[in-house]
C-alpha cells in the first residue's frame, strides 16, 4: 500500500485557474505578470485555508517559468517548474515567521537576499504568518523590504493584518483573500469525491462545507475524516454523526412546537438534544441561525443569502411562509439576548428554557388576550355619597393628560336604580383607565345593553373599500387599551394594499414605530384581523415623512390638553358629564 497523502496536499492548486473563490486576485496577478509590472513586496491576508500560501507559490513559479502559457499559467515542463515541483528550487524560499521571528533570523534573510538566482529571473521569498515577527525584527526588515535588489520579490502572508506595523503595510501591495463560498466548496469536494471514487450526497457535502466556515483546507480535512470512517459510501446521517452537527430536523420540529405555543414539548425536545451530548450554547446559537435563515427566505431579494442544499432550502421556504415577520423578529431578539447572557448565567439551562417559553408565548399570548373571559363578578350598585367639601371637584381634570392615572379617586355618584345605599357608605374607587377599557371593550347599543363583538365577515382582500377600512379602523382603535398607543395610531389615516394584504399606518417618529413593532405588533395585528374580517392581514408601521408632519402642532397646557381630550373623545366627554367634572 502506497503512502497516504491528505487531500489538502494532494489536491493543492498548482495553477491560477485551480484557485477556488479568489478569481479577482488571480486575474490581477496574471495581468501584472503579463504587463511586466511586478511589485517588490506583496501582502496576502485573509482567513485560514483560503489559498494565500498556494497563491504565493503559483505566483513565484509563474514569474520564473521559461515558457508560460498565453493565459500566464506555468508550463510545468521547464527546468524551473520541474525543480519547484521536486522541491529543489533555489529561486523560491519559504520562511515560517512563527518560529523565525527574531532579529538574527531577519539578518540571515537579508544576507541571503544578496545572492542572485541561479535558475530563473527572480528570487521569491515567501514569509508565512508574518504577523508573528517581533517589533525589532520588523524594524530590521524595513530597509530590505523597501529597497531590495531588482531580482528579489517578497510575498508576506498573514491571517491577522491588524498586527502588522503600518510602516510594513505601506511598502506592500495588499491583497485581501475572501472566505470561500459554500457553493464553491461543495463543487470542489464533488470533483474530488469523483476522483477518489467516493459516493456522497449533496446534503452531506453542504454540511461539510458549512462546518469548514469558508476554509477549503478545513473542508478537505473533514472530507478525509468522513471517508476514513464511512469508506466509499457516505450518507447525510453519517456525516452529522461524525462531525457532531445538530440535524436541521430538530429545528424544524422545534419551529412547529413554538408556532403552536407548545412550550412543554419544546422543553422536552431541548432535553433530548442535551442527552445526545450537544452543547447548550451551540443549540441556542443554531436556533438563532435557524431564525435568521427563515427571515432571509421571506423575500426573493434576500433568498440568495441562504447557503443550503436544495432539499433543505425548499423546506426553509415552506416554514418561512408559515411564520409571520413579527414573530421571527421577536424570537430572534430573544435568542440573541439569551446567547449574550449565557456565559454570565449561573443556570444556563434554565436561561435557554425560559427563552423557549418566551418564544412560545409570542404566539399564544395574543390569542389568550383575544379570547373572551367569563366574568364572575356582579356589577356593584352605585352608592350615594355626599361630595367632600375639603376636596375640589376638578382636581383630576387639571392634571396633565399624558400622565398615567391609575390611582383610585373618590367621585360623587348618582343614586342606584336598585335602591339607595346607606348614608355612611363610602364611594368606590374608580380608575379612569379601567373605565375607558370597559367602554371600548363593550360598546353600548341604543337600548342601553352591551353588544357582543361580531364575528369576522370573511372578506377577500379585493372586497375592502375605503369606507370598510375606515369603519374597521375605528372599531380597531376602540379595542386598543393604551390611550397613548390609541392616540398615536389615530393621528393619520391608514392605507390598505389588497395585493400584499397589508394595512399601513404612519406614526410621528421612529421611536414610536420601534416601540410598536417590538412590544405591540402581534396583539394589534390580531385585533385588526378581527375588525377588518380579512384572513392573514398584516399591520405595517411606517414613519411619516418630516415634510408631512403638521406645522402647528404646539404643546398644550394641562387645561388645554384636558379640553382637547374631551373634544376628541366622546367617552371622556360622557365621563366628565356623568361625574360632573369641570375643566377650569
Amino acid at each position: 500500500m502506497g503512502q497516504f497523502i491528505v487531500s489538502a496536499r494532494k489536491y493543492r492548486p498548482a495553477t491560477f485557474d485551480r484557485l477556488i473563490g479568489q478569481e479577482n486576485i488571480a486575474r490581477t496577478l496574471k495581468n501584472s505578470i503579463l504587463s511586466g509590472q511586478l511589485a517588490h513586496a506583496y501582502l496576502f491576508c485573509g482567513p485560514r485555508g483560503v489559498g494565500k500560501t498556494s497563491c504565493a507559490r503559483i505566483f513565484a513559479k509563474t514569474i520564473n517559468c521559461s515558457n508560460p502559457g498565453p493565459d500566464m499559467e506555468p508550463c510545468g515542463e521547464c527546468e524551473s517548474c520541474r525543480s519547484f515541483a521536486e522541491g529543489r528550487s533555489y529561486c523560491i524560499h519559504e520562511l515560517d515567521a512563527a518560529s523565525n521571528n527574531s532579529v538574527e533570523d531577519i539578518r540571515t534573510l537579508t544576507d541571503q537576499v544578496r545572492v542572485p538566482p541561479q535558475i530563473g529571473r527572480y528570487s521569491v521569498y515567501i514569509i508565512d504568518e508574518v504577523h508573528m515577527l517581533s517589533q525589532a525584527a520588523f524594524n530590521a526588515f524595513l530597509k530590505t523590504l523597501e529597497e531590495p535588489p531588482e531580482y528579489a520579490i517578497f510575498i508576506l502572508a498573514t491571517t491577522e493584518k491588524h498586527k502588522i506595523l503600518p510602516t510594513i503595510l505601506s511598502r506592500c501591495q495588499t491583497y485581501d483573500f475572501n472566505r470561500i463560498r459554500v457553493e464553491d466548496i461543495v463543487r470542489n469536494l464533488k470533483n474530488i469525491a469523483a476522483s477518489e471514487n467516493v459516493t456522497i450526497s449533496d446534503d452531506a457535502l453542504h454540511i461539510i462545507a458549512q462546518k469548514a466556515d469558508g476554509a477549503m483546507r478545513d473542508a478537505l480535512t473533514l472530507f478525509d475524516q468522513t471517508v476514513a470512517f464511512c469508506g466509499g459510501e457516505i450518507t447525510y446521517e453519517q456525516v452529522i454523526g461524525i462531525l457532531n452537527v445538530l440535524d436541521y430536523e430538530y429545528y424544524f420540529r422545534l419551529t412547529d412546537m413554538l408556532l403552536a405555543g407548545d412550550f412543554a414539548s419544546a422543553l422536552v425536545l431541548f432535553d433530548e438534544i442535551l442527552s445526545k451530548g450537544f452543547n447548550a450554547l451551540h443549540f441556542i446559537s443554531g436556533l438563532s441561525s435557524h431564525l435568521r435563515d427563515l427571515i432571509v427566505c421571506k423575500t426573493a431579494t434576500s433568498r440568495g443569502l441562504l447557503e443550503m442544499a436544495p432539499t433543505i432550502a425548499a423546506k426553509y421556504d415552506q416554514y418561512s411562509a408559515r411564520c409571520q415577520m413579527g414573530f421571527l423578529y421577536q424570537a430572534l431578539d430573544v435568542t440573541t439576548a439569551c446567547e449574550a447572557q449565557y456565559k454570565a448565567s449561573g443556570n444556563p439551562r434554565l436561561l435557554i428554557e425560559f427563552a423557549l417559553i418566551k418564544i412560545a408565548r409570542l404566539v399564544s399570548a395574543p390569542q389568550e388576550a383575544a379570547a373572551p373571559q367569563p366574568s364572575t363578578r356582579q356589577p356593584a350598585p352605585r352608592q350615594a355619597a355626599a361630595p367632600s367639601s375639603t376636596q375640589p371637584r376638578a382636581a383630576s381634570a387639571t392634571a396633565p393628560a399624558s400622565q398615567s392615572m391609575t390611582s383610585p379617586v373618590s367621585v360623587p355618584a348618582s343614586p342606584s336604580a336598585q335602591g339607595p345605599a346607606p348614608a355612611a357608605a363610602k364611594a368606590p374607587g374608580v380608575s379612569i383607565r379601567n373605565l375607558m377599557s370597559q367602554a371600548s371593550a363593550a360598546p353600548v347599543a341604543e337600548g342601553g345593553e352591551a353588544q357582543e363583538d361580531s364575528a369576522p365577515s370573511g372578506r377577500q382582500p379585493s372586497d375592502v373599500t375605503e369606507d370598510i377600512l375606515k369603519g374597521a379602523w375605528e372599531e380597531f382603535l376602540q379595542q386598543v387599551e393604551r390611550p397613548n398607543l390609541r392616540a398615536a395610531l389615530a393621528v393619520n389615516k391608514p392605507g390598505y394594499s389588497a395585493q400584499t394584504n397589508t394595512v399601513t399606518q404612519f406614526v410621528a417618529s421612529e421611536l414610536q414605530r420601534n416601540w410598536i413593532i417590538e412590544k405591540q405588533l402581534l396583539p394589534l395585528q390580531a385585533k385588526l384581523q378581527k375588525a377588518l374580517g380579512v384572513a392573514g392581514v398584516r399591520l405595517q408601521i411606517e414613519v411619516l415623512p418630516q415634510s408631512e408632519l403638521p406645522k402647528d402642532d404646539e404643546p398644550y397646557m394641562p387645561t388645554e390638553m384636558a379640553k382637547a381630550m374631551m373634544k376628541d373623545s366622546s367617552q371622556m366627554e360622557n365621563f366628565s358629564r356623568e361625574f360632573e367634572l369641570e375643566v377650569s
